[in-house]
């Protein structure tokens, strides 16, 4: 019989004590302290270690935060093990930039196409005399951060958690989460054309049924598509960086903005100007429109019902999506009174851009920042877990934390990402405003100033919704998107504004 250390030094090497050595043979139950006696009646040293099933999750965890990294020091367990929360996401800063960087060029180009096509249509018959539809653009266009944004994010901790592993997994969370994404989309597009038609009505004291129909039927049509198409190109983006080993968070979040804004854009101003050419001659066609949207409804929440985990969602999240919604909707009336202005006419081609540049990069990091709290098994209700207070402005940029790193490499993206995007634009002759050395000065403060306060705010936010047992996840993208769209406009419309006061005549701004 060996001795008492090499059995102990048996049972470590091995990872694990045989079951039928750990339970007895006909109830299953832990053995007796009697079970484990020599025959000399000496005692046996044993280690008793978790289960096969948490150890496999522990050790499916620790891949998962070396990002798909097939190390096998998870495998070795010890004594000393202790069910401690994981370690934060294991990434450096390059890894963090360079799994960034290509996305969020995309979504930038996608947001300078936008900014094209809203520079073009803001000359339509359709624009000129139904003014209403810019307040719609940032709402709309805001839709990939309350819905969109949010389902990425959403199914990218499902997928690193591994929620979705199994193909009965898979296709319950996809089913019930599309039903969710387009009932959200339906309402949130009705929504959005009832705010549209208040906001338009009070500043000018004037009313018609007409374009009021036309908007909620442009609203709710355009919502439903764009979403019903993203939401399927998200899944699939989720689906191939799962298969490459990369993080979801860092891709899924920017390549659902990369087509969403051109998307949108292009269905809003398509399907209100077809809208409008039979807007007096067969005015019924507008209401069918928005009937038939409405009549669907239905149907997504029967399907979405059947998934206990979205019907959660479902009955809980409309919050933040109709504030976020009535947030960009107050951007959307700077934009409308500041483009309205012909003066300002330039600002159309920029607003996309730089709105959309913001949303992305937050939402990127408010998805880290989510997963992050998922994977290291933080409890919500212990207020140690949480900051309770506001972040300081060094802790949140500064520190070594891995979120801290993210934070810094995405604010470091603003300038260069934004330089790249308005040579596109000048290269493309958009807009109506030359790019001087002032003009790009004042555009890259709003830039930074607004992706600064975002960030900021993401770190305070997410950690304070998951002090309160609230999913960041479902909660915090729309409200920082929302807020994204209101001081991105706010700071763009200042800056135009300032520059022709102080008579930037070779910016050409306004013209």
């Amino acid at each position: 019989m060996s001795s008492k250390p090499e059995q102990k030094e048996t049972h470590q090497a091995n990872g694990a004590v045989p079951g039928d050595h750990l339970t007895s043979p006909e109830q299953g139950q832990l053995a007796e302290p009697s079970d484990f006696l020599g025959p000399d009646g000496n005692g046996v040293e044993a280690v008793v270690l978790e289960c096969r099933a948490n150890a496999k999750g522990v050790r499916e965890d620790d891949a998962l935060l070396e990002n798909g990294s097939q190390s096998n020091e998870s495998d070795d367990t010890s004594t000393n093990q202790s069910p401690e929360p994981a370690s934060p996401l294991k990434e450096t800063s390059f890894s963090i930039g360079l799994q960034v960087l290509f996305p969020f060029l995309l979504a930038g180009f996608g947001t300078v196409a936008a900014g094209m096509v809203l520079d073009i249509v803001q000359h339509w018959d359709v624009f000129k005399n139904v003014t209403n539809l810019f307040i719609l653009v940032p709402a709309l266009l805001g839709l990939k951060g309350n819905l969109e944004m949010t389902l990425a994010s959403r199914l990218s901790t499902a997928a690193n958690i591994g929620q979705m592993d199994t193909p009965k997994e898979f296709w319950k969370m996809i089913t019930g989460n599309m039903a969710l994404l387009l009932v959200q989309a339906t309402v949130v597009g009705f929504l959005a054309s009832i705010a549209a038609v208040v906001f338009g009505w009070i500043p000018d004291g004037h009313f018609s049924l007409y374009h009021a129909v036309l908007l909620c039927a442009s609203s709710v049509a355009t919502a439903f598509v764009a979403s019903l198409v993203l939401g399927m190109i998200m899944i699939g983006v989720i689906i191939g960086s799962r298969k490459m080993g990369i993080n979801p968070d860092n891709v899924a979040t920017p390549i659902a903005a990369s087509l969403g804004d051109l998307v949108t854009l292009a269905l809003l101003s398509g399907i209100s100007c077809g809208l409008y050419k039979d807007l007096e001659s067969k005015f019924y066609v507008n209401a069918l429109v928005c009937a038939l949207f409405l009549a669907l409804l239905p149907i997504w929440i029967f399907i979405a019902r059947k998934d206990s985990a979205t019907w959660e969602v479902l009955c809980s999240s409309w919050e933040p999506v109709v504030i976020a919604m009535a947030i960009s909707s107050v951007g959307g009336l700077i934009l409308d009174r500041t483009v309205s202005d012909p003066n300002f006419a330039g600002m159309a081609v920029f607003t996309p851009v730089i709105n959309g540049v913001g949303g992305n990069l937050v939402a990127v990091q408010a998805s880290r920042i989510s997963t992050y709290l998922h994977m290291s098994g933080m409890a919500a209700e212990s207020s140690k877990a949480a900051p309770w207070k506001c972040p300081s402005p060094c802790s949140t940029f500064c520190s070594s934390d891995v979120n801290s790193r993210s934070a810094r490499v995405l604010f470091f993206l603003v300038v260069p990402g934004h330089l790249v995007f308005l040579y596109t634009i000048s290269s493309m002759q958009g807009g109506h405003t030359t790019l001087t050395l002032i003009f790009i000065v004042f555009y890259m403060t709003a830039a930074l100033l607004q992706v600064l306060i975002l960030l900021y705010i993401a770190d305070w936010m997410v950690h304070w919704m998951w002090g309160r047992d609230l999913d960041p996840d479902n909660f915090s993208i729309p409200y920082l998107t929302a807020l994204g769209d209101l001081i991105g406009t706010g700071l763009l419309a200042l800056s135009f504004r300032i520059l022709w006061l102080i008579g930037d005549r070779d910016s050409d701004v306004g013209d």
